[in-house]
């Protein structure tokens, strides 16, 4: 679980088909003091087996380097992801796994793909940048304005979007644009997105709810326009406890 606060732009590297070098070394001699204090923060706890958000990506440490690690990565993520779209070196958002304990300041991420969306336009204004991106069906479904998205791993609020939430506009403030890879997008880039985990299980519960109201419910209990006569007794008569 992550929050989609970026702490660290680093640099990733495909080993072979399957297997990512994640190196916190960019740019060298260049780093802002939040980044080095990010990249610093993410490698003095890293231990083997830990998860870390590369990209909105969770991916799993399998081996520890000097200055970064190594992780596998599944074909259903390759083919998924913007990290199944390079052949070389590309620069990525990374965030360590939320710990018990830890601030909640952006939403709650889970680091699980959605789909792609691609950059439209990135506008200065005077306290932000406002980015413009068109998403692809999987997750247009779970935008909605003043609802959250994940793009590349950051945690951002939606400003507007159209009714099917095809295009929307987030709003970076001039921090985060400088410390994550926002920055370098150009129009027609691929970017990662992740909707909001609960819109995810409200839209599951209405299907459920449709569905099979029938089956779920016992068939007591049909007909009942209130909890009259539902007690834990009864509950726990039918599974329900």
């Amino acid at each position: 679980m992550f929050t989609g606060l970026v702490r660290s732009i680093g640099r990733l590297r495909p080993l072979g088909t399957d297997l990512m070098q994640i190196t916190c070394d960019y740019p060298a001699g260049g780093t802002s003091e939040a980044n080095r204090a990010g990249a610093e923060a993410i490698l003095t706890d890293l231990e083997l087996g830990d998860s870390v958000a590369v990209d909105g990506v969770c991916l799993t440490v399998m081996h520890l380097l000097p200055n970064g690690f190594t992780a596998a990565v599944s074909p259903e993520t390759l083919g998924r992801t913007t990290l199944g779209k390079t052949s070389g070196e590309m620069l990525v958002n990374l965030e360590p796994s939320l710990r018990v304990g830890s601030k909640l300041g952006g939403h709650f991420v889970t680091g699980h793909i959605d789909g792609l969306g691609y950059l439209d336009s990135a506008v200065r204004t005077e306290n932000a940048w406002e980015m413009s991106f068109r998403a692809d069906g999987r997750v247009s479904r779970y935008i909605v304005p003043k609802g959250s998205i994940a793009v590349n791993g950051v945690s951002l609020t939606v400003a507007d979007c159209d009714a099917i939430g095809s295009w929307f506009k987030v709003a970076v403030i001039p921090v985060t644009y400088a410390e994550t890879n926002l920055r370098l997008l150009e129009p027609g880039d691929p970017v990662n997105l992740e909707g909001d985990v609960l819109g995810k299980y409200v839209e599951k519960f209405l299907r459920a709810g449709k569905d099979d109201s029938e089956r779920s419910v016992p068939q007591e209990m049909m007909g009942r326009s209130s909890m009259e006569g539902v007690s834990p007794g009864f509950l726990a008569e039918h599974g329900y406890l």
